[in-house]
C-alpha cells in the first residue's frame, strides 16, 4: 500500500499540472495582429478638435472570436465612418493558417489640439481601436510587425510628418454602464499614432522675422542723436502698434485657447522692450531740457549701451522661452 501511494503521488501532481497548463492555455486570449496604412490625412481643424483620416486597416488571426467588429473610438459624426473590404468582404487564409482581412475606412475623428507651443507645436494625432463585444481578457489587439505606414507621396501643406506607430494597451473605462452581466470594464484598445509638427522656417521666417524688423526699428531709436526727438519717439511708438497688429493678425487664425501660446509670450517680452525704450527716450529728452549746455556724449554712450542690452534680451528671452 505504501509503494501505491508513492507512485500514485508523482501522478497526482502530474494530472494537476496538466489541468492546470490547460486552464492557463484556455484562458489565455485571443490575439489579434492589427496592422494601419494611411493613405490621406486632411482638414485638421483646430477650432473644432477634429481631424480627418482615409487609411487601410487589417487583421490578422486565429481563433473563434471575429476580431472585425471593431469600433473607432474617438471617431465623431458615425455616419462619415465609410468602411469597404476589399474584395468580397470574406477572410483570406494565408500559408500558416492565419485568416486575414483589410477594410479602407474613412471618417472623422477627435483631437484635443494643446497650442501652448504654438509655432512650435507638435500633435499626435491618433486613431483608436477597440472591439465593444470583447473584453480584454478574450481578446487583444497587437500591432502587425511593421504594421504602421504612411502614403509615402502624402504632403500635408503646413505641418511636417514625424512618424507614426501603432501601440497595444489595455482601456480601463472603470464603470460597467450598469449591466455587470454583460459590460466589461476592460478592453483591448490599439491606438494608431501620427506626430505632425510645424516647419521650423514657419516660426523663423514668417512669425519672428516681422518682429525681429520691428524690433531694430525700435530699439534703433537709441542710437539716433537726441536732436531728432520728432523721430526718436515715433519709432517705438510705431513699433508698438506694428507688433499689436502682427499679434492680432496670428492670434485671428488660432481657436481661442484661454491661455498664452509661445508667440503670445514673445510679443509680450517685445511690448516690454519697446516700452523700455519709449520711456528711455523721454527721459533723456527731459533731462537735455535740464541741462542745455551738457554736450550729451555721455548720454550717447549710454543708450548705445541699452540698445545692445535690449536686443540682448530679446533674442535670448526668445531662446529660453523656445526651449
Amino acid at each position: 500500500m505504501r509503494r501505491l501511494s508513492f507512485v500514485a503521488s508523482p501522478l497526482a501532481f502530474l494530472f494537476l499540472f496538466l489541468c492546470c497548463s490547460y486552464r492557463s492555455l484556455a484562458a489565455a486570449p485571443q490575439e489579434v495582429r492589427v496592422g494601419v496604412y494611411l493613405m490621406n490625412l486632411y482638414d485638421l481643424n483646430m477650432d473644432e478638435h477634429s481631424f480627418y483620416a482615409d487609411f487601410y486597416v487589417w487583421f490578422k488571426w486565429k481563433g473563434k472570436i471575429d476580431p472585425t467588429n471593431i469600433e473607432f473610438v474617438n471617431s465623431i459624426e458615425k455616419w462619415s465612418i465609410a468602411s469597404a473590404p476589399s474584395g468580397d468582404g470574406s477572410d483570406s487564409l494565408l500559408k500558416d493558417g492565419t485568416r486575414y482581412r483589410i477594410f479602407r475606412v474613412e471618417g472623422r475623428f477627435f483631437h484635443s489640439f494643446r497650442l501652448s507651443n504654438f509655432p512650435l507645436d507638435e500633435h499626435s494625432l491618433d486613431i483608436q481601436i477597440e472591439n465593444p463585444e470583447h473584453a480584454a481578457d478574450s481578446l487583444v489587439y497587437l500591432p502587425d510587425t511593421s504594421g504602421a505606414a504612411i502614403r509615402g507621396s502624402l504632403q500635408l501643406v503646413g505641418w511636417e510628418s514625424k512618424g507614426c506607430q501603432l501601440v497595444s494597451s489595455v482601456h480601463d473605462y472603470r464603470s460597467n454602464f450598469g449591466n455587470s452581466l454583460e459590460n466589461a470594464q476592460r478592453y483591448s484598445n490599439l491606438s494608431y499614432t501620427i506626430t505632425l509638427a510645424r516647419p521650423k522656417s514657419y516660426f523663423l521666417l514668417k512669425m519672428l522675422l516681422p518682429l525681429i524688423v520691428v524690433m531694430l526699428v525700435s530699439i534703433g531709436a537709441l542710437i539716433l542723436h537726441h536732436s531728432y526727438i520728432d523721430t526718436r519717439s515715433s519709432l517705438p511708438i510705431g513699433g508698438l502698434l506694428t507688433a499689436v497688429f502682427l499679434q492680432q493678425s496670428y492670434s485671428d487664425a488660432l481657436p481661442d485657447t484661454g491661455y498664452m501660446v509661445l508667440m503670445d509670450k514673445i510679443y509680450l517680452l517685445a511690448y516690454a522692450l519697446i516700452s523700455l525704450v519709449l520711456l528711455q527716450v523721454i527721459r533723456s529728452g527731459n533731462w537735455l531740457i535740464r541741462h542745455p549746455v551738457d554736450p550729451d556724449t555721455k548720454l550717447l554712450r549710454k543708450e548705445r549701451r541699452l540698445a545692445i542690452l535690449y536686443l540682448s534680451v530679446f533674442f535670448l528671452g526668445i531662446l529660453v522661452l523656445s526651449l
